[in-house]
């Protein structure tokens, strides 16, 4: 409510990264912006790391810059962990804007 009275959009409801059933990879779907980061991230840190380390994204609808902060925090986790993650299917307006930020290298196959 305050954010909204301060002109902040609304976390989007259904922006969030989840497990497989089987527990292999992670689905990451919805608007990954500003608006939704924090719960996006918080999503993640609930669930254990995928056992293959695969983060599919042809579920993300939306991006901005904060998306490339997330896909690094994600990265960083993993890394830390042991499970280095890899991000596949990124939508095009990921791929740009992480090439814009010359991180692209987290894209690659």
């Amino acid at each position: 409510m305050m954010a909204e009275l301060l002109g902040a959009a609304p976390p989007q409801a259904g922006a969030a990264v989840r497990a497989s059933e089987d527990g292999a990879r992670w689905l990451a779907h919805g608007e990954f912006t500003l608006a939704s980061a924090g719960q996006v991230l918080a999503a993640a840190r609930a669930l254990p790391l995928p056992t293959t380390g695969v983060v599919q994204c042809d579920g993300i609808t939306a991006v901005d810059s904060a998306a490339v902060a997330l896909l690094l925090a994600l990265k960083r986790r993993g890394m830390e962990h042991g499970t280095p993650l890899r991000f596949v299917e990124a939508p095009a307006a990921l791929v740009t804007l992480a090439a814009l930020y010359d991180v692209e290298d987290i894209l690659a196959p």
